[in-house]
């Protein structure tokens, strides 16, 4: 049995982000001492690399709280695994295209800007109504 400490440093899960999954029931609450000082077995270490991984990936906590579920079913289904990492992969590619839209406006909106001059075009052009009314829109997505 570990301290929280031993726990943190063995799974590399902050003390507070394990007490927060704790919290949100992403892991079981571990036993107690009888000083009432959390007790962590290897398998609650386990449990709390598998949630870093997984955060590591940038898995929301829900699909981390189904994978673990899916971890002690012995008829889990592969299937189910794979359409949730391909969600969040489509996720993922349309944070990037957003990403590079937002680079290519602020390179081009930069690329107006002189140092010294009085006037700045990019903080003209970002003042004009419309300007870039497309990529708000996909930024708030």
């Amino acid at each position: 049995m570990f301290t929280i400490g031993k726990a943190s440093e063995k799974s590399g899960v902050n003390i507070e982000t394990i007490r927060y999954y704790e919290r949100e029931g992403v892991v079981p609450k571990p036993g107690r001492s009888a000083g009432r000082r959390r007790q962590y077995s290897c398998d609650d270490i386990a449990k709390l690399r598998f949630v870093r991984r997984c955060r590591d990936l940038g898995f929301p906590i829900s699909i981390i709280q189904t994978f673990l579920s899916l971890t002690t079913q012995s008829d889990r289904s592969c299937g189910e695994v794979k359409t949730m990492a391909e969600n969040h992969l489509a996720e993922i590619s349309a944070k990037i295209e957003n990403l590079m839209r937002l680079q290519e406006a602020l390179l081009s909106l930069s690329k107006n800007c002189d140092d010294g001059t009085a006037a700045c075009p990019m903080l003209d052009a970002l003042m004009k109504d419309g300007f870039g009314d497309g990529l708000h829109e996909q930024s708030s997505r």
